[in-house]
């Protein structure tokens, strides 16, 4: 009896020391994400500490983005595009940028320059909505660049008439039958 006792007491502390050790790694784990969010709310994350998750690389591109360097945040949401969690958002964002860069070309004195990025954003927006049909967000902005330029049509234009000069041996060919029903 006394054995069995002590088996389960021992038992009892080792399953205890499991449960703390578990705790103190769970309030390290707070702390961290605590610390994380804090960067986050002052909008000065620091995207290059190792270990940075997926949400303060978001939060650090929207800071570029806020900050006017278009470029670093357009660098940073397609890093993000290979995150599971993050990747729509990601792309939508920088389909958002590409599409503002593209306006102020096109009122600017080289609106040519904007067709390539109108183009991006475009691949960017469908890219969306192939992910998530639903993101409304998306096709209404993909409607505003379909408006300032217009995907080209597919093929040439159909006429009526045959065009001079054409082979007409088709249609001039007697049918041959191998025999078939």
């Amino acid at each position: 009896m006394v054995i069995a006792t002590r088996r389960r007491t021992r038992i009892a502390l080792v399953l205890l020391v499991l449960s703390l050790a578990a705790e103190i790694w769970q309030a390290g784990r707070l702390h961290e994400l605590r610390q994380w969010n804090q960067q986050i709310a002052s909008g000065n994350p620091d995207s290059t500490s190792p270990g940075a998750p997926g949400e303060v690389r978001f939060a650090a591109a929207y800071a570029s983005v806020v900050g006017a360097d278009r470029q670093t945040a357009l660098n940073r949401y397609r890093e993000l595009q290979s995150d599971a969690s993050l990747a729509t958002a990601a792309r939508y964002n920088s389909a958002n940028i590409l599409m503002r860069q593209a306006v102020m070309l096109q009122d600017s004195a080289t609106p040519g320059q904007a067709i390539p990025l109108l183009e991006l954003a475009k691949e960017n927006y469908r890219e969306v909505l192939r992910t998530d049909p639903g993101q409304w967000d998306a096709r209404y902005n993909l409607e505003r660049a379909q408006r300032l330029l217009p995907d080209p049509e597919d093929g040439e234009p159909v006429t009526s008439e045959t065009p001079r000069g054409a082979e007409r041996a088709a249609t001039t060919m007697r049918g041959f039958s191998p025999g078939l029903p």
